[in-house]
C-alpha cells in the first residue's frame, strides 16, 4: 500500500481544448497503470496479488463474488431505471452513478450492521448494500418526501444536498461512538468537489484530533460537475490525509474487490482505535452529473471511451467467468430479476401519494417547539383562507 509519500508529484497538465461542432470539449489524458493504486483485479478481469490487502478478501466465495455481481447489476438497473423516470417527467431530477458501481458496492459491502453510513445524494449502491429499498430513494427526487426512509433502521443517513456537510455529521457521530465505547465504526461518502469545501477539511481536523473511528471514502470519479481534478489539487487526493496526520490510500475504483479489502482494512482500523483513514477511490463519472447537466459541453468522447474498457461490472464478470463461478445461467437469470426490479421501481414511483402539506412541520426538532407550533397554525390559516374565499365566491354568484 502507497500511503502519504512525501515526495510531490510532478503536476498534471491538461492536453489542451478542441472545438467539435461549436461545442467545447477538453481532452483529458487517458487513465494509465497508476504505480500507486490498490488493485486486485485488472480491467481486464484477471487476478493480482497484493501482499497488504489479499487478505481481507482471502476468504471470499464464489457464491460472494456472484453476490457482489449481483448488486452492481441490479443498482445499475435502478439507475437507468430511475434516469428514464426523470427523461418522461416522473422525477424532478436524479443523480446517476454510472461507472461507481464498483466502489459503492465494494465498500457497501465492508460495513457491518452496526456500523453507520453518511451518503451524499448518489450512493444509490451503498444503500442497496445497507437493505434501504430501491423505490424509497426516489421519493425525495419525486418531491414526496424529505428522504425516503428512517435513518436508524440501517444505520443509513438521509442523502444530504449540501456538498460536504455530511463529513461534519460522520465526525461528530464518530466522536459519540468514541466516548460511548461502542465497538462500530462510521464511513462518510463524497467526492472530489466536495473535498475541495471547507466543511470536509474541518471534520479531517477534528477526526484526527479526536481519533475520531471514521473513513472518509472519496469516489474521485474526475469531474466536480464541469471542474476536472487536475484544477482542484495538485497531489493526489488521499495524500491530502498526510497533513491532518492520518493514513490515506487510493484504491481502483472500478475493482469492486481492492475496494472490499481497503475498506474493511480502513474500518478495522476505524474499530480498533486507530482513527480515521482516507480512502480514495479512483473511478469515473460515466454519465452526467444530474440529470440537468450536458457532459458533452466539457469533456471529450475520447476520455469516456477509454474508462468504458474498464467498467466495474464487465470486468468482474470477465473474472467469473474465467475462474468458472458463474455459468449463463446465472446470468440470464440475473436479466430476469434486473428487468422486475425496474418493473417494480416504476410503479412503485407512479402510486407515491402525494404528502401532507402538514408534514413539512414534522422532525424539525427532536420535542416539540412554540416556532413550529405558530408556524404550523400560520399555515393553517393561511390554507383555510382560501376555503373562504370560495365560500364567499359562490354565496356571490347564488345571490346570498
Amino acid at each position: 500500500m502507497t500511503v502519504e509519500s512525501t515526495a510531490a508529484p510532478k503536476p498534471r497538465r491538461s492536453a489542451g481544448t478542441k472545438s467539435t461542432a461549436g461545442k467545447r470539449t477538453t481532452a483529458r489524458k487517458s487513465p494509465g497503470t497508476d504505480p500507486e493504486l490498490v488493485q486486485l483485479l485488472t480491467p481486464e478481469g484477471k487476478r493480482v496479488k497484493n501482499a497488504e490487502f489479499d487478505k481481507y478478501v482471502a476468504d471470499i466465495t464464489p457464491e460472494e463474488l456472484r453476490g457482489l455481481y449481483r448488486d452492481m447489476v441490479l443498482t445499475r438497473r435502478f439507475d437507468a431505471e430511475a434516469t428514464s423516470l426523470q427523461r418522461q417527467g416522473e422525477l424532478g431530477l436524479w443523480a446517476s452513478l454510472l461507472g461507481q458501481e464498483a466502489a459503492q458496492i465494494g465498500s457497501g459491502r465492508a460495513t457491518r450492521e452496526d456500523d453507520y453510513v453518511f451518503p451524499t445524494y448518489r450512493e444509490h449502491g451503498v444503500a442497496w448494500c445497507r437493505g434501504v429499498d430501491p423505490a424509497n430513494l426516489l421519493g425525495m427526487f419525486r418531491g414526496v418526501n424529505n428522504g425516503g426512509w428512517d435513518p436508524n433502521s440501517n444505520n443509513f443517513q438521509l442523502y444530504t444536498i449540501v456538498i460536504g456537510s455530511q463529513t461534519l455529521h460522520a465526525t461528530g457521530y464518530a466522536m459519540g461512538i468514541a466516548k460511548d465505547g461502542a465497538d462500530s465504526a462510521v464511513i462518510a461518502y463524497f467526492g472530489d468537489g466536495a473535498s475541495s469545501q471547507g466543511d470536509v477539511a474541518e471534520s479531517f481536523t477534528f477526526s484526527a484530533v479526536y481519533n475520531a473511528p471514521v473513513v472518509f471514502f472519496c469516489q474521485n470519479n474526475q469531474w466536480a460537475i464541469s471542474e476536472p481534478t487536475e484544477k482542484q489539487t495538485r497531489v493526489p487526493l488521499y495524500q491530502r490525509a498526510q497533513g491532518y496526520g492520518f493514513p490515506g490510500v487510493r484504491v481502483d475504483g472500478n475493482d469492486v474487490l481492492a475496494c472490499l479489502a481497503v475498506t474493511k482494512w480502513a474500518l478495522e482500523r476505524a474499530r480498533s482505535g486507530e482513527g480515521p483513514t482516507l480512502v480514495e477511490a479512483y473511478t469515473y463519472r460515466m454519465g452526467a452529473h444530474t440529470t440537468s447537466d450536458d457532459p458533452t459541453k466539457y469533456r471529450a468522447d475520447e476520455e469516456r471511451e477509454a474508462w468504458e474498457v474498464k467498467d466495474p461490472i464487465l470486468r468482474l464478470r470477465s473474472y467469473l467467468e474465467a475462474s468458472n463461478h458463474a455459468d449463463e445461467g446465472f446470468f440470464a437469470e440475473l436479466e430476469t430479476e434486473s428487468e422486475a426490479l425496474g418493473k417494480r421501481v416504476r410503479e412503485a414511483v407512479r402510486a407515491m401519494p402525494d404528502p401532507d402539506h402538514f408534514a413539512i412541520f414534522e422532525n424539525v426538532y427532536a420535542d416539540g417547539h412554540a416556532l413550529v407550533d405558530e408556524e404550523r397554525a400560520q399555515f393553517a390559516a393561511y390554507q383555510a383562507s382560501f376555503a373562504t374565499e370560495s365560500d364567499s365566491g359562490s354565496a356571490a354568484v347564488s345571490g346570498v
